[in-house]
């Protein structure tokens, strides 16, 4: 079993998030916590008692505002809002999201500015500890006024309702919740609207994708030192004073990376003299700049998306000071919305010049390897429609990759009437990443092939690594054959990160912590 983490309101870092998001592990909240959640919630309970009106506490939601609550009504009020509010739609929100989910939800309501219970902080703390994955489906929420749909899903599990996901399968709420021993949550005044408002979601799913990218560059890092192998480039545009004089941060360290990939190669040292061709094509030759630019994008993602991580952004917000519960907008996931839309370009690109790499390997002319990269080619079709997978995939990220950030529409009788688009705008981040890595396995297959035909020459012994770690998997491809599995296998190299594992020690410190 996995160490507890236990989680310091306000101060997960991303090493905490990308270990929750790779498997479950129990969770605590850190004890000293609980002091400012008990005094959240007492500052409610004094203004319910007082009897002011205050949004969310004892009045309707959205345009409905005015509405005046009854005090003996405040308990179903929450629970009418959870009830209408969830109306999502689509498949289910993976596992490993979901986990995401509680625990920033957790801890946002943990830094008590949300006027909620410990009791309810407790039993989502129950919830995850269960392995109880509420049943969140991904569509219905535009990224403002919080995610609303998706995150008032995820309450209906604490309240016994709806469906939950134990183990991967679907069960009742009220009987998972019952086999673990937990008692549905009654909510209590501004509880449901503290659960239901906020950025977890997007963010969620956000960061999903920027895990996925962080894979992605690393493998596609080394599958393009496995093509300039394969096509006999040269390594001279990697030489740290041309990146030194360009300044850029993620080109210099990326540039670092392909010399160290690609030292002590024996296919590099064959052609060093009497080579006639003076520079490589662009989708070898500058791959740092390209792959360095993607590292810069990634890392400004993952700072946003870690403050974003730590906040508080559902609405009101209660300030125990002065005993105020003010409305604003954290809930409006415009950071997020940015974020998600940097990480498409950065997976769109990462694939978009891999795919370029597909296509010099299989051009003979280009690469001097055999055409389609197989013996007896005429015969034999060998890669040429798998450079057309790879470049439809690479064409449909060009579509996906369109700012979402850009697009609003006016919801609640236009009362929100700007809104991010930020949980499409990540949620689409995970197709995307799935997309590139499928073009990173191709090129994978194909540059291990090309290295292949220039045997008894051998490439560094890193990449040699890589290349045994495929051939484990999927042999020479000789003649034509069922091309699909070998691309699946390939593909899950990348995506798992088993294929960068390989080379685990060059990739250390890349990346935002």
């Amino acid at each position: 079993m996995n160490p507890t983490f236990t989680l310091t309101p306000g101060q997960m870092r991303l090493s905490d998030l990308r270990a929750i998001w790779q498997a479950a592990a129990p969770l605590a909240l850190d004890s000293a916590a609980y002091a400012a959640i008990q005094a959240s919630s007492a500052t409610i309970d004094k203004i319910v008692a007082k009897g002011d009106a205050a949004y969310g506490i004892n009045t309707g939601f959205g345009k409905l505002a005015k509405t005046r609550i009854p005090d003996d009504q405040l308990e179903l009020l929450q629970r009418n809002l959870i009830m209408s509010h969830a109306v999502g739609s689509g498949e289910l929100i993976s596992d490993e999201v979901c986990r995401l989910i509680l625990v920033m939800k957790i801890g946002s309501l943990a830094r008590g500015f949300s006027g909620i219970r410990a009791a309810v902080i407790d039993s989502m703390i129950a919830l995850y500890n269960a392995g109880i994955m509420p049943a969140i489906p991904v569509k219905g929420s535009v990224g403002a006024s919080g995610d609303l749909a998706p995150l008032s899903h995820m309450t209906l599990a604490l309240m016994g309702e709806g469906e939950v996901r134990v183990n991967g399968v679907l069960t009742p709420a009220k009987q998972a919740l019952e086999a673990a021993g937990i008692q549905p949550v009654v909510l209590a005044a501004k509880e449901g609207l503290a659960l239901i408002n906020g950025t977890q979601v997007s963010a969620a799913l956000a960061l999903n994708g920027l895990f996925l990218a962080e894979r992605l560059l690393e493998a596609a890092t080394i599958t393009g030192a496995l093509s300039i192998d394969a096509a006999k480039g040269s390594d001279a545009p990697f030489d740290p004073r041309i990146h030194a004089v360009r300044g850029q941060p993620g080109q210099i360290a990326t540039a670092q990376i392909y010399r160290s990939l690609l030292a002590g190669s024996e296919i590099r040292q064959s052609h060093l003299v009497n080579d006639e061709r003076v520079q490589d094509p662009y989708c070898l030759r500058c791959q740092p700049q390209v792959m360095g630019a993607c590292l810069d994008i990634i890392n400004n993602a993952a700072r946003t998306l870690l403050t974003e991580a730590n906040a508080v952004t559902d609405n009101p917000l209660v300030f125990v000071d002065t005993g105020e519960v003010i409305s604003g907008g954290n809930f409006h996931a415009e950071p997020v919305a940015f974020a998600a839309d940097t990480l498409a370009l950065a997976i769109a690109e990462i694939g978009s010049i891999s795919e370029r790499r597909i296509a010099l390997l299989i051009d003979a002319s280009i690469s001097g390897l055999p055409p389609f990269l197989v013996p007896s080619s005429g015969l034999n079709s060998g890669f040429m429609i798998a450079h057309v997978t790879a470049a439809a995939l690479a064409s449909e990220n060009k579509s996906h990759a369109h700012p979402s950030s850009v697009d609003s529409i006016p919801t609640s009788a236009n009362q929100e009437d700007h809104v991010s688009m930020a949980t499409y705008g990540a949620r689409r981040l995970h197709e995307m990443a799935h997309n590139t890595a499928t073009i990173v396995g191709i090129e994978l297959l194909a540059a291990a092939q090309g290295v292949d035909f220039h045997q008894p020459l051998q490439t560094s012994a890193v990449l040699a690594q890589v290349h045994q770690a495929l051939r484990a998997r999927v042999a020479f491809y000789d003649k034509d054959r069922f091309f699909a599995p070998d691309i699946a296998a390939a593909k899950d190299l990348v995506v798992s990160g088993a294929l960068s594992s390989q080379c685990r020690p060059l990739f250390r410190g890349l990346y935002l912590d």
